[in-house]
Parts: structure tokens; sequence; C-alpha cells
């Protein structure tokens, strides 16, 4: 068993120390505790000088010690290295020999600092009773044989064990378990070995005088363990953490001759021992209660497997499962298309499972496609997707661009689909220019992305309509949104394709694919006794294990595939067996065997044996689930033939698996949870260290990566502690997600670069970066959360505080039109003119002619819901110049509806409520053709509304309803809730007017709910009045009533007077049927004063339209005439529609 050196019993001196002074001490150093030296008296230095000596090379030897090479930076020398000194070649190449082959007599590395890692250990702290007592009565050569032997008792049983003396304390010794190499039982050992210590002292022969007994105090728990103090023989490794410092209180706690353990140590030895629970107690130096038992002895359990099981959910076998997945495969083979879910807990098997599918089908000639997700790509857009496709496509890094497109348009043509349309967008979604082989893509975001799950979806059925597909995809428990909403799609597709789809998961997820005819779930759990057999059987090569051995894996692992194949692996690496050529052999007495409590702990064991190359694999951990043999080349700084080595013996040890022949291969981990656990051990130092090494490269010899996968630097720099970096490649991170239209990733990418800003001291933050987050982050909340998000007004507001606080009028435009939006959907109409108004100030000021029209347009649009008519007109009709292309593409950044399009559409509502109906249609038209024509669904869905109005206004009931009912389907198809509550609101109001008043009635309530649940306060007036009528035509004028009276605080609360006039018309009519003829007469005539002021003819209309039917009711046929014809004289055209047509005919009535 490896040693970092002789224990050495400390002097008499120390012994006589008083107890009390000793253990204080050691407590105040017990969060830094210094462990026994790992050399002797041979410095770094002299060992490099020896080493070179036996190569015969010691003319170097100086030279070395000049430029600091230590043994612990050795194998990162490199040929130029060796050369910059002064090394001739052929020396050169017999030092980088040597170096290789380590065992050749080579220097060990001397442990440095940042070797230091995070393990869990069992620490002992053993107190000998009484020696104060001891000390006053015995000549002190007597003493000093008693404490002598006392030592050399404890650091036997302690050895016998496995365990480690750490430090002799004067009548106190330390002991650990677990470092520097770790066991799976040593919480078990440690247990055992105090149990044994306290029988072995006091049967020490010390003559009649004395009677030795000691206290045992034994904790568990995470430490920081290797970094290297002191020279020389003074040398020792350091130990921080908390649980020394509980193992000494511990046996401060114990009575004489027993043995003392936390709640930690005694989950992990489970039903190994009897016990005394002492309850919780109240220790010095922990806030809480801490579980403390005394250990009695040894159980008489029968089985360490029912003595350390853990509870688990019932496991079955794989057989079954297998069969079925062939059965699906048969059936898809016929037609049928079948999905199969596979969950289960981390290690169960999944994988393995869908692997095997993999393998049982490899000589049925099919297509195979393997998609993963990944932790660090949540928020990375069809992260999968692209990864497989390029590995299809078989990119290489040096390929040009034309290359990468052929090979792209080759993979794609085998499954036949449109190249014209499908290589744009995969090109594009690839970062693969297309140059003028293809028309460049011209289309929103929000299609792009449309078309591009479209075309993915294609490919799968030109593939399908091939051969028969197995799709696997994993892990999707990591997958991102925008695969998610791929994959939904892919679920419903295959139902009717030759195509087997395999997706795997862990428990948390709950998918809604669960129920459907064609799809099955599988719950993996653990595997019963006999494949737990037949699995080490497979990881022995079909060698047998001894029978002893082999009962205790398949006892105690709990029936977790990966737990087997781990710890049987580990077995075979420990060096307690012998290759017999059909089976091994135990080269001895079996020692107790551990079984893993967790595979972090398998895994520390196995790397401690692949010392020589663990360095790689947490590399490898940090790069990725999936690494390159050309990036951990360059990352790793190495000679290549090192590199080339350790992957192999990794992929030897089956930590990785390899595609392909190196340089171009590729290397997974098997698991994720091994490359988590492989990372897990490193400090924090030592993974900024690593982090930063990758970002370094990347950016300097890895251009493609860093531009198409710039989530993925932003991971690496934040891990390196390049915060400011971080920031800015989240933040390109969320513009491509927004350009995209993947704005669920884009406001997750957005706000980790807003953390990550907030741990860079506010004197040297980027303001301009934070600005940028902010003002990128509003406009994705917008679209993802709705205009008026409470989130949403945050974020203006601060962005808003760093553009004045540092002066950054470069930014105000898409600023102040964020915030317009926002105070406009809340019906805060007044803060939105007074926004507006900056904007057009700041166009003029600036001569930003952008700025200034969309200024017109926000100022336009607010004058409309104020019930400005007149001037929202004027306003609007200045807005021609954004249709321009230039003005178009700045627009596309601020805006999220396209601008010149929305202002055609507010300008056509506004003219057809001024009178000028044939206009307003005519600007409706052009705005809903316009919208078309960009193929934008949300420009689309904006423009529709405002049709539904003109045509509403114009009294077209039909017309409004089909167009309310394409808003509905849009808004349902693009999640637009704001659009879908006014499509509601319109279908409704146009069956009310078709005389289905009930029918519009729910319509009406369930638009004005979905209205109000995304936040919209703007609307909700007219609403209100949209409802009210309906109520009133169903007869229920007591409910209208009250929806009139809301609509009128609204009014006055919000200033939103677009809907006034109808408000007091309404009011008339309710009077009206109630018989209150005078209140109705009262409320008509507020109406026609309204649009009186408003100029607001069309509305004006239908209030003297119905005053009209009023007075001739009541006589009053003279005033009634004069008064409608009044309003007819109003209009120069629209004579055509349904409004006029009626008010021309009740007038000929008067005649």
């Amino acid at each position: 068993m490896h040693r970092f050196g002789k224990n050495r019993a400390p002097a008499a001196a120390e012994c006589r120390k008083p107890r009390h002074v000793i253990l204080e001490t050691f407590i105040r150093r017990s969060l830094k505790i210094r462990l026994a030296p790992t050399t002797q008296s041979v410095g770094p230095m002299q060992q490099i000088a020896d080493w070179l000596e036996r190569l015969g090379l010691g003319q170097y030897a100086q030279r070395f010690a000049e430029n600091d090479i230590d043994p612990s930076v050795l194998r990162d020398l490199t040929d130029q290295d060796l050369e910059k000194i002064g090394v001739s070649l052929g020396h050169r190449r017999r030092i980088l020999r040597a170096i290789a082959e380590p065992d050749e007599g080579g220097p060990r590395p001397v442990p440095s600092r940042t070797e230091a890692e995070r393990r869990h250990l069992t620490l002992m702290f053993v107190d000998l009773v009484g020696s104060t007592a001891l000390s006053t009565r015995l000549d002190p050569e007597d003493l000093r044989e008693i404490m002598g032997a006392y030592h050399r008792c404890c650091a036997e049983q302690i050895e016998i064990s496995g365990g480690f003396v750490a430090r002799y304390m004067g009548d106190g010794v330390l002991a650990y378990f677990g470092y520097p190499r770790a066991d799976e039982d040593d919480a078990e050992r440690a247990v055992s070995a105090g149990l044994a210590l306290v029988a072995a002292v006091a049967g020490l022969d010390v003559g009649s005088e004395a009677k030795l007994r000691v206290r045992v105090g034994i904790a568990t728990g995470l430490v920081i363990v290797g970094d290297l103090i002191g020279e020389g023989a003074s040398q020792e490794h350091e130990v921080v953490g908390e649980t020394p410092n509980l193992a000494s209180r511990l046996q401060a706690l114990a009575e004489p001759d027993t043995v003392v353990i936390d709640g930690s140590t005694r989950r992990l030895v489970g039903g190994l021992f009897d016990y005394l629970a002492l309850g919780s107690l109240s220790i010095a130096g922990f806030s809480d209660p801490v579980p403390v038992w005394r250990v009695i002895g040894a159980s008489a359990v029968d089985s360490r497997f029912e003595a350390l099981r853990v509870a688990r959910t019932p496991l079955l076998g794989r057989d079954e499962e297998i069969e079925l997945l062939m059965r699906r495969w048969q059936q898809i083979k016929r037609g049928d298309g079948s999905v199969v879910l596979i969950s289960g807990e981390p290690g169960i098997g999944k994988s393995r499972l869908a692997e095997t599918a993999v393998e049982r089908l490899s000589d049925d000639p099919h297509i195979r496609l393997r998609r993963f997700c990944s932790p660090h790509h949540q928020n990375s857009p069809l992260f999968p997707t692209i990864s497989q496709l390029e590995r299809a496509a078989g990119f290489r890094r040096d390929d040009t661009d034309q290359q990468r497109l052929d090979k792209l348009e080759t993979l794609l043509a085998e499954a036949n689909v449109d190249l014209r349309e499908a290589v744009p967008l995969i090109a594009d979604l690839l970062s693969v220019p297309i140059g003028d082989r293809y028309p460049p893509l011209s289309l929103t975001p929000q299609k792009r992305k449309e078309k591009t799950l479209r075309a993915l979806l294609a490919q799968l059925e030109g593939l399908a309509a091939r051969r028969p597909v197995l799709m696997v995809f994993e892990d999707v428990h990591w997958i991102d949104p925008t695969s998610l909403d791929l994959l939904d799609r892919i679920v419903d597709r295959v139902a009717t394709l030759r195509a087997l789809l395999i997706i795997t998961f862990r428990p948390e997820v709950a998918p809604a694919w669960i129920g459907r005819s064609h799809v099955t779930q599988i719950s993996l759990g653990r595997l019963p006794c006999r494949q737990r057999a037949e699995m080490i059987m497979r990881v022995t090569g079909g060698k047998a294990l001894p029978q002893e051995i082999a009962e205790r894996i398949i006892d105690r692992t709990d029936g977790v595939p990966l737990f087997i194949e781990e710890l049987t692996k580990a077995v075979i690496e420990s060096g307690m067996l012998t290759d017999a050529g059909d089976r091994f052999d135990a080269r001895g007495p079996v020692p107790r065997l551990a079984i893993p409590t967790s595979l972090q702990a398998s895994l520390l064991a196995r790397l401690d044996r692949l010392a020589p190359v663990r360095e790689m694999a947490q590399i490898g951990a940090a790069l990725g689930r999936s690494f390159s043999h050309e990036l951990i080349s360059a990352v790793a700084a190495m000679p290549q033939h090192q590199v080339d080595g350790a992957l192999a013996q990794l992929v030897r040890a089956e930590l990785v698996f390899q595609r392909g022949t190196p340089p171009d291969a590729e290397y997974t981990f098997k698991h994720a949870l091994v490359q988590d656990a492989v990372y897990s051990i490193l400090l924090r130092g030592r993974r900024q260290q690593i982090h930063a090494r990758i970002a370094t490269v990347m950016e300097s010899q890895f251009p493609e990566i860093v531009a198409a996968q710039p989530q993925l630097m932003a991971h690496h720099c934040a891990e390196a502690g390049f915060n400011g970096k971080a920031v800015g490649y989240r933040l390109k991170s969320g513009q491509q997600a927004v350009a995209r239209s993947a704005m669920t990733e884009a406001v997750a990418q957005l706000q980790s670069g807003l953390e990550l800003l907030a741990n860079i001291p506010e004197e040297s933050r980027p303001v301009q970066q934070e600005l940028d987050l902010q003002i990128a982050l509003g406009r994705a909340l917008m679209a993802a959360r709705g205009y008026s998000a409470p989130v949403v007004g945050d974020t203006l507001v601060r962005a808003r505080a760093l553009a004045e606080r540092f002066d950054r009028p470069d930014r105000l435009v898409p600023l102040l039109y964020s915030e317009w939006g926002f105070h406009m959907v809340r019906s805060e109409h007044e803060l939105a003119v007074s926004l507006a108004e900056q904007m057009e100030n700041f166009g003029e000021t600036k001569r930003d002619q952008v700025a200034l029209l969309l200024g017109h347009y926000i100022h336009g649009a607010s004058c409309y819901f104020r019930g400005e008519f007149v001037t929202a007109r004027a306003l609007l009709e200045l807005c021609d110049g954004l249709r321009d292309p230039a003005a178009r593409a700045i627009c596309a950044a601020v805006a999220v509806a396209d601008p010149y399009s929305a202002s055609l559409g507010h300008l056509a509502l506004t003219l057809a409520l001024l009178g000028q109906i044939d206009q307003g249609r005519a600007r409706a038209d052009e705005a809903l053709s316009e919208a078309r024509r960009l193929d934008h669904p949300f420009t689309v869905a904006f423009v529709l509304s405002k049709v539904c109005a003109v045509e509403a206004a114009a009294g077209l009931p039909h017309d409004a309803q089909r167009h309310a009912e394409e808003l509905m389907a849009l808004s349902n198809e693009h999640g637009f809730p704001l659009w879908l509550g006014l499509g509601l609101l319109q279908h409704g109001r146009s069956l009310t007017a078709l005389g289905q008043a009930q029918e519009g009635l729910a319509m009406l309530a369930r638009g004005l709910s979905v209205l109000r649940g995304a936040g919209a306060v703007v609307h909700t007036p007219r609403a209100l009045c949209f409802l009210a009528e309906a109520h009133a035509k169903a007869g229920h004028l007591q409910e209208g009533q009250n929806c009139l009276v809301e609509a009128a605080q609204l009014i006055e609360t919000t200033n939103e007077r677009c809907g006034e006039v109808e408000l007091h018309r309404l009011r008339g009519d309710m009077m009206n049927a109630r018989g209150d003829q005078a209140a109705a007469e009262q409320n008509y005539h507020r109406a026609l004063a309204v649009a009186e002021r408003q100029n607001a003819k069309t509305l004006g209309l239908r209030a003297a339209t119905s005053l009209t039917r009023l007075w001739r009711e009541q006589g009053k046929c003279t005033e009634a005439r004069d008064l409608l014809a009044l309003g007819y004289s109003w209009f120069t055209e629209g004579f055509d529609t349904p409004l006029l047509r009626d008010a021309k005919a009740l007038l000929d009535q008067l005649a």
C-alpha cells in the first residue's frame, strides 16, 4: 500500500504536554491539518538532477534548475521548450522519450498545489485516556516506553485496516481513510479499525502501573486534500474542511474504550455494525445538532448486501424491453411508425438499452440517426440536430465553405428533398455560407425557424421513404426548447412513417406524448441477479471472476447497470486478480470488496489507478460530453504521442468511446455521469485553468466553433473566470437566438449574461454590454412573455437608467420603442405619447430619419388610442418612408412587427373611423398584402387585427368574421396571446352582429380573458363595449350595463378614448331598452358630442342613427330626418357599405 513516507513517533517532551493543550491546539488547526511528508530529504530539483544523471545527461541539470523545471512540470515540456534552453536534438529526443515512459526510472512528479482534489474522507481521532495522570506517576523513561507501545499499536491497527496515520499529537492520533487512494469501504474500515484499536490498546502489556484506555471519534465528509506545503523533510500534505474538527469533538464525547461516529459514517456502514443512538448533540463549532452513535461491535447480519442496500424503485430485467423494441421495429417496417420512451434514473441503463437496439439491427438495412442532448447546450437551439448533421455530412475542420456545402448537398440529396429550399435553410443552421449557389435567405426569424423545422422533418420523411429509419434521441432532460419543438413534431409525424423513434430521459421529465396510440413507455428499474451476472461476464470479456468476488458484486451493486460495470472494472484493475486465460484467479485471500455508494466513489478509485492519464480525462470532461482529437490535443499542450497514448488508455479503460481514427477521431464519455464524476473532483482553481486554456485555444485556433457556438465559448469563459468575455459571448448567443426566433433560449442566454455581469466590479463593468443585454432581453421577453409582463418593465427601467447615466444616445431608439410598446399595452397612454415625442425629438436633433419615422408611427398609434383621430392620421401618413428597404433593415433590430405594415394598419382604421371608409379599406388591403409578402406571422397577426376592426366599422361582419378566424388560427399556431385575444373579440363581435348573441357572448368572454391573461389593458374598454352589446342583444341588460360601467372607469383612468363614442351610444341603447327614453337621448347626444370632438364621422353616424330611430318612435320625424341627413352628408365615400346603406334607407323612410 502506498505511503507518503514513514510516520514519526513524537518525542517524549511532546508526549508530556498537557492533554487539553494538545487538543485545543489541534482544534484551532483542524480546518487546516498538515499530513505526513511525501518525500524524505530529496528536493524536487535534486530529483531532476539525479534523473538526468541516470540518463547520462547530467550536464543539463543546471539549465533545468535555472528554468525552474521540476518533476511537476516535466510532462508539459515540448521539443521547442528544450531547444530554447539549449538541449541538442538527439538529447531532446532522449529526454522526451524518458518522460513518456515514467516507469523506466523517470522521476515521479511531486504533487503540487494544483493537484489538490475534493475528496470524501473518513477521519479517525484517537485519544489516550488519563495520559496526564500517567505522566505524574511514572518515570519519564517508563512513560516513553508506554507511549511508544501505544503509538505502535495504533499505527498497526490503522494500517491493517488500510488507513493512514496522518499525525501524532502527544497522546492523540489522527488517521484517515480514503487518501491517497480511495476505496469504496473506507468508512467500514475506519469503524473496524476503531473497534480493533480499542481492544488492542486495552490488551497492551504495560506492567501493573497502568491500564491503557482510548476514546475514538470517527467522522466522514468532504475535504480538500493534496496541497503540498513546506520544503524537504518538512513537506506535508494539507487537508482542509470541518470533518477533522468533528472527529476530534466526537472522541471528546466518547466514553473510555468506545467508538463514536457521526451520521454520515453511520449511513455508509449501514447494518454492518450494532449501534447505540446517542441522539442529536450540540457540538461546539457546529450550528446544528449532530446525530451521534456509539458503535457496539460488528453485527450478526448474514448478507453484506442486506446490510448496505438502499431502498430503490423495484427494477426489471432487460430481455422483455429488447423484445418490445424488436417488435416495434418489425411493425414500422410495415409502415406503422412507433415511438418508444425509455425513462430511468442516472446509470440505470437507458443508453445501454438504446445501444443494444442499435446493435441488434445492425444487419437489417436501415438508416440510423442518433442525437444527444447536452447539459451545456440547453439554451442552444437545435444543438443535438446540428451536431448530428455535421457528423452525418462528414464535415472536417479544414474543409472549405465550398466543400462543406458540397457535403451538405450530398447528405440532403439522400433524403430526396427539394435542395433549392432545404440547402439554404440547413446551411444557415450549420453556419455554412451558400455563396451565390443559392438565392440568399430573406426570411423573418420566425419564418426561418418554421421553415427550418419543416425542412428537418422533410429530411426524416425522405429518408424513411427510402429505408426504415431508427432514430435515437438521448438525454432529453437536457433538451433545448427549439429541439423540443422539433421533437414534438417528429413524434407526431413518425406515426405514419417507416421509423422507430427511441427517446431517453430521466424520471423528472413528464413528456406530453404518453398516452398516444403509437407511443410506448418503458420505465427501467434495477436488473435481476441473473442479468447482473451476465453483465459481469460481458465486462470481463467472458472470463469468470472468483465466485466470492462475483457474488459480492452481484449482491452489492443494487442492480444499477453502471454500478455493476464500474465496480467490476475496478476489481479487474485493482491488482487483486491474475489473468488465467479463460478466467481470473485471486492473487491471495480475497480482501473486503467495497461497493460504491455512488458512481463518483467507484470512478475515483479507478482514476487513482489511472493517474498518468487522469489529467487528459479531466480536460475531456471540461470540454464536454464529446470532444474531438484535434481540440483536446490543442488544449492539452503536451507532445502528441503523450496525447495519443493517454486517449488510447482512456478508450481501453472504456471511460470514453472513440469514433474514427486520429487525428480525425471523436471521443464521447460513455455516460454523462462519467463525465460529471471526472469533472467533479477538480478544484475550482484547476477548473478555471482548464477552461481558460480551452477558451484561449478555441479563440486562437478554432474560430469556426467560436462563430457558430458563442454559447459554448460563454460557458468556458464563465468557468474560467473571464466574466467580461463570457458576457460578450452570452450577448452574441442571445442575439443569435433572437435572429432565429428561438426566444426562450434567447432569454436564458441574455439573463445568464446579466448574472455574469453582476460578478464584475461596478467600476470595471462594461456598460455598453450591460445596456445591450438589457435592451436585447427586453425585446426577447416581450415576444416570450408578453409586451406588458412586469419583468419586461423591470428590464426596460434598468436599460433606461444605464442609457441616461452613461450617456448612450445611440441606444435610445430601440429602448424608446420597447418602452413605448410596454406602456402602450398597459394603456399608459400619456407616458406612451411622451416616449413617442422623445423619439421624434431624437430623430430631428440627430437627423435620424428612421428614428423620426418610427416616432411618427408610435405617436400616431398612441393618438389613435386616445381618440385623437385627426392627429393620428396626420402622423401615420408621414410614415411612408418606413417602406424603404434600408429603413426596414434598421427597424428589424428594433421592432417585433414590421413598422411600415403596422402603420398602414393603424392608418386604415383611423381613416375608417374618420368617415373615409373606402380609403380605410384600401389601406387595410394594402397593409395585409404587405404583411403577407413579408411572410412574417407576427406582422400578419398585427395587421389582421386592424383589418377586422375596419370591416366591423364598415358594417361587414362576414368579412370581419373570416379574418378573425384566420387571426385566431395564426395566433394559436405561433403563440401570440395578445392577437389571439383580439381575434376572439372580433369573432365574437361578428357573431353578435349576425344575430348569434349567445355564441358571441361566449367568444367575447373568452377573448377578454385571454387579453387580460396576456397582461394587456389596451383594447379592454372597447372589448367591454362589445361584451355589453352582446349582453343587451341576448336580453341581459344588467350584465351589459355592468360592462359599460367598468369600461367608463377604464376610459377615465387610462384616457383610452377610441371607444368612448360607442360607450355613450350603447348606454343610450340600454336606457332605451329599459324604457328610459330621456336618459337614452341624453347618452346619444353625448355620443354625438364626443364624435364631433374626435371628428369620428363613422362612429357619429352610428350614434345619429340610434337617436334618429328614437325620435321617429317619439314622432319627431323632422328632427330625426335633419339629424340623420346631416350625419349622412359628412360622407363622400363608402356609400356601398352596409353602414351607409342602412342610414340611407332610414333617411328615405323619413322622407
